[in-house]
């Protein structure tokens, strides 16, 4: 359920047409996840 909600948080911006890739969203963590940096570093827990 977790990842299902990231994904839906990740790709709003894409759907809303804002951005075509969910990397070029600034402020989304999808970054983080893809391995490279992101404004704010989290902690990925597998």
């Amino acid at each position: 359920m977790l990842w299902q909600k990231l994904d839906y948080i990740h790709n709003n911006p894409v759907k809303r047409g804002y951005i075509d890739d969910p990397l070029h969203w600034r402020y989304s963590s999808y970054r983080n996840y893809q391995d490279l940096p992101g404004l704010i570093p989290i902690e990925i827990i597998s």
